[in-house]
Formats: structure tokens, sequence, C-alpha cells
């Protein structure tokens, strides 16, 4: 007869986040045991190797995080965490002669547009503020619900009332990323560029009342962390936390699915593992808390159940938006390197395809994209001249950690492009999958007003992880990607 497992904390879900958790539970002394579906914990936090030789990563590319109190408070370099620093971070004033990319060419970043994102950055105080800055967006507790929330104590907005007084305004709170930045910058490709980066990062340029966390979605990655991964990729990131969280005492179980969360009298009190868990005893039980790592919808309306629930609160887990953006992700790779056009080549990357947002030329073609996806919510309908989508650069990885280690071959990846969830799909959530094919062609089709050499002789493999693919493949996923539920403030606030 196997013998009853309790802890003080069960966790399920082991992805970077649970596993985190379970890291700082397990080092205050607390005994914790992970419950992760897949053979391998990582999450969004994944690598992988589609043929021999070919590393692509199908979610979470960069490593937002670095601004994050967590690397000095769980020692993670003691447990092999290394960053790869890109060369673009080296000097980033560099990133000025990058231009914008448009139709037709690179359109030039004004003093103004570098001195205005600057300062909204923290960079222009003596020492710069941009960690207390992002910190203070993305790693503070919320007040509890008994506070009232006003603009005098949201922590971003302390931060630059202290730091950067004169951008201070109540305003602030009601205004989108667009608004901001058409009072601190010059140039309207310059904004469209950073709208984009925004939206593809979390928090988007035209949501309303997020105008500090979409441009906080941007510097994390863009500035503070000089647009580098973790040497190993973000799975090498994730190693590190899962070291410490073990080292410390935690238990991690792959394998082993959670059908269901056990609430006795309104608390919960364990777990209830599938029947194909690899393990005999199939109920965890929890003596402090039962925590969960997947998204808000599956746990009440899956793992916890409408018994449990008022309809109130039910219909408020309904009405949760999955309109955080599902990414189509496209890796290419080749006999000869891929190059940009000469009319897009610049001082700082030269010809690397890598060219972040195109096209960039107006509100007008980056509204076409969110009418298409938020709006239509079906296949994408723009020309494909004017789509928006997303390269990144080759430079970002060292010539000691390549992506692809097969001679004569290259890989450009990943590419971005937004999709509309498959929830929300006009036709089905499957609908785009099955034309995948002929979206691919189309996808290359944009890629090519910049990019040159993709002609199918060139091709060797094009392989796109779908938005649909995204959920099967990370159950913890939702609305097609790691960022899936829409934050702004008719959302949250």
């Amino acid at each position: 007869m196997s013998k009853e497992e309790r802890y003080d904390f069960v966790i399920v879900g082991g992805g970077p986040n649970g596993v985190a958790l379970a890291a700082y539970l397990a080092k205050c002394g607390a005994s914790v045991c992970v419950l992760e579906e897949r053979p391998e914990a990582g999450g969004a936090c994944e690598n992988t190797e589609p043929i021999p030789g070919v590393r692509i990563t199908p979610h979470a590319m960069y490593m937002y995080a670095g601004p994050a109190p967590g690397f000095e408070q769980l020692e993670l370099h003691k447990y092999g965490f290394r960053m790869d620093w890109s060369p673009m971070s080296e000097r980033l004033e560099d990133q000025k002669t990058r231009g914008v990319t448009v139709t037709g060419g690179l359109a030039p970043i004004t003093d103004k547009d570098a001195m205005g994102w600057a300062k909204l950055s923290g960079m222009l105080t003596s020492p710069p503020f941009i960690k207390e800055l992002l910190r203070s967006i993305f790693w503070c507790p919320p007040h509890p619900p008994e506070v009232e929330v006003t603009a005098e104590n949201i922590p971003y907005m302390q931060v630059y009332k202290q730091h950067q007084p004169d951008v201070w305004t109540e305003e602030l709170l009601d205004m989108t990323m667009f608004d901001l930045m058409d009072e601190y910058l010059e140039t309207e490709p310059f904004k469209v560029m950073h709208a984009v980066v925004a939206w593809y990062s979390g928090a988007a340029g035209h949501w309303e009342g997020v105008a500090i966390p979409a441009l906080g979605c941007d510097i994390t990655l863009t500035l503070y962390s000089g647009i580098s991964v973790p040497r190993g990729g973000m799975h090498g990131y994730f190693h590190s936390i899962i070291r410490c969280a073990i080292a410390h005492g935690a238990v991690v179980r792959t394998c082993c699915p959670v059908d269901e969360i056990i609430v006795d009298d309104g608390r919960a009190v364990g777990v209830r593992l599938r029947e194909t868990a690899t393990r005999d005893e199939k109920r965890i039980w929890a003596n402090k808390a039962v925590v969960s790592d997947v998204d808000v919808k599956q746990t009440f309306q899956k793992l916890i159940g409408p018994q449990h629930l008022g309809s109130s609160f039910r219909r408020k887990v309904e009405d949760i938006s999955l309109k955080g953006g599902s990414i189509w992700v496209s890796h290419i790779l080749t006999r000869e390197q891929l190059r940009c056009r000469p009319q897009f080549t610049n001082p700082a990357l030269g010809d690397d395809p890598g060219i972040g947002p195109y096209p960039c030329d107006s509100r007008e073609i980056y509204y076409e994209h969110v009418a298409d996806v938020d709006g239509r919510r079906g296949n994408p309908t723009v020309p494909p001249e004017r789509l928006l989508w997303i390269s990144t650069p080759i430079r970002r990885f060292a010539d000691t950690d390549p992506q692809c280690t097969i001679p004569g071959r290259y890989l450009l990846s990943p590419f971005y492009t937004l999709v509309p969830p498959p929830e929300y799909h006009a036709v089905s959530p499957d609908a785009i999958d099955k034309v995948k094919e002929e979206t691919n062609a189309y996808m290359r089709k944009a890629f090519s007003q910049v990019i040159e050499g993709l002609d199918d002789e060139n091709i060797v493999y094009h392989w796109a992880n779908t938005p649909y693919e995204s959920e099967f493949r990370n159950t913890g996923l939702i609305g097609g990607t790691w960022c899936g539920t829409r934050h702004c403030d008719d959302q949250w606030g």
C-alpha cells in the first residue's frame, strides 16, 4: 500500500514561476512538491532540436527578467546561471544608428527620439533609475485589498515622482503608450516600432491605462537586458532555478498531471493526480496551500470546478480576455545565410536580417494588424507587404553558443507574427493550422520585403509553431502563448 504524501505546499505546474516559488519556499525551510504534466519541467522556457544540430526556442526567447531581485535572492550564479550578452548590449548608444525599418528602407532616429526615450526609461539621471523603475512595475506585490490604489501609492508612480518628477502626472494612469510617446518622442516610425515591441512583449501600445507597464515590457528587453539571452537559452536559465529549488529540498515530479485541486470547506487541501500519472498514490496533500502555476481559466474552470465557486466569481473568470497576443513563430533553415536587402543594412547590424519590427511606417499599419488579430479574428487579410512581423538578430548569440552546428546550414529564428488566439478564431481553434503551408508561404513573402534568400531553392526547412500547437505542446499556456491574457485598464481596473 502506497504511503501518504504530504507537504507544506503543493505547486501545480513546473514552469519557471512555479519552480521559482518552490525555490523561495524551500529556501525558507518549507517542504514543497512541484507537479509537472510533461516529461520535462520548464514550461515556456524551452529549447528544442527539430533536427540534430539545430536548436530553436519555440516560446520564450529573451531574458526579460534581468532586473528581477531573484538572481541575488536565490543566488542563481551558484546553480549555473550565466548570461550570453549580445554584442548589441555593449554600446546602447549604437542602437540609434540602426534606424527604424519602414517600407523601402530605414527611417532615422532623431536626437529628440533618443533623449525622450532615455528620459522615460530612467536613463538620464545620475545614477540611472531604470532598474528601480522596472522592479516597481513588475516585481512589487499588489497592495492589500483594503488599501485604495491611488496615483500616490502605485510603485512606478512613486519612482517617477522621486527620480523624474517632471514626468509624473496622474494622467499617466489613463494614457496609452502612444499617448505617452506623442508627448516625449518625435518621429512616427520610432513610436510605432516601440509600440510593436511592447505589444509582442506584454502590454500593447494601444491599450488604455497601461502606458508605463507597456514601456516596461519594452525597455526590460531592449535597454536593460540588451536583447540578450541566457547561456544555453531560456531553458538554461530554468535549469539554474530548478537546481536551486532541489538543492534546498524541493521535490519536483514530472509525468504527474493534476486532474483536480481538492477543496474542503472552501480551502484547497491537496490535489488528485490523473490516472496516467507515474505515481501509485494519486492524492498529494498540502498542509498550508496549493499553488496553481497554470493559467487562471484552467485553474478555476477545470482543476477546481464550478461547484466550489460563486456565480459572480465564475463570470469574472469567464470574462477574462485572451487577447494578449498569440504568436505564430517561424524558424527557417537555409543553405546560404539570409541577409537584409541593401536598403535595410545599417552600421550597427550590417546585413543581419534580424531587423526587429517591420514595417513601422505609421499607426495605420499598426492598427490594420490590430484589426486582423482582435477585430476580424481570422487568418491574416492584409497584403504581405503590410504585414507586421519581428525578426531577431543572429548576432545576439555568441560564436561559442550557435543555434546551428550543421556545416553549410544557417538558421534564422525566431520570426514572430501575431494572429488571433485559437479560442477566439472566427472559424475554429485550428482553422489557421489547416492552412499551415499556405500561411508559411504568406509569411515568407512578407519577410522577403526586407530579407534576401527566401526562395525555395535556398530553404531547407521552414518550421512554425502555431498558437494552437503551442497550447497542445504546453498546456500551461493560454491564448496560444505565454502572455495570453490581456492586461489593460478595462481588464484589470
